[in-house]
């Protein structure tokens, strides 16, 4: 009987992985509550703009969100580029921290609530300072990335909670989408063309 070969061992490893990973996000997304997550959909159509703002890769999360929603012909910023202007009453920020204490973060959207604007944030963390700051919360009932221990995950710091982010941001503007009658090629048309 021959030994089970690296290639072998590494097809297993990664047949167990993709599983526990897929079963670890449909478990946390099934998780959210979804009036939550619909309160939040609602507070971007009567935006002036949208601005996005986090840290990271639940950052690069948002990115990918603000992107979607300048898709469906809104007018998205992104917290941090050189050409975001100020924001100021009417505009929506959308956060995103899983512990709800990232400095950068929390700062921005103390600013927005100065500035007058409506607060959407994303977090594990209820009871955070980015959670008292928010207008909608969505809660994704996922590990903290310093939360090593967690039975929530077995997963690698935080991966969890930036999945069900991407997740739960699709899922926004697939729905906002869904309510209209603009075609797919009309959004396309909108797509960045200098790449």
């Amino acid at each position: 009987m021959t030994s089970p070969t690296t290639s072998d061992k590494t097809a297993n490893s990664l047949t167990r992985n993709l599983s526990l990973i897929r079963d670890e996000i449909a478990a946390t997304a099934a998780g959210i509550d979804q009036k939550q997550l619909a309160l939040l959909a609602a507070s971007i159509g009567p935006a002036d703009r949208i601005f996005a703002a986090g840290a990271g890769r639940s950052g690069l999360v948002l990115r990918m969100a603000a992107m979607r929603l300048m898709h469906l012909g809104h007018t998205v910023h992104v917290a941090g580029d050189t050409t975001t202007p100020a924001i100021s009453s009417g505009d929506l920020l959308m956060v995103a921290s899983g512990s709800g204490t990232t400095p950068g973060v929390v700062k921005a959207a103390e600013t927005a609530s100065r500035a007058g604007a409506r607060i959407a944030a994303f977090t594990t963390n209820p009871e955070s300072p980015l959670a008292a700051l928010s207008d909608e919360l969505v809660i994704i009932p996922a590990a903290q990335k310093t939360d090593h221990g967690s039975n929530l995950s077995r997963q690698y710091s935080g991966s969890l909670f930036e999945q069900v982010l991407f997740l739960a941001t699709e899922s926004v503007f697939q729905t906002l989408w869904d309510n209209t009658d603009v075609p797919a090629e009309q959004l396309w048309l909108r797509h960045a063309n200098l790449e």
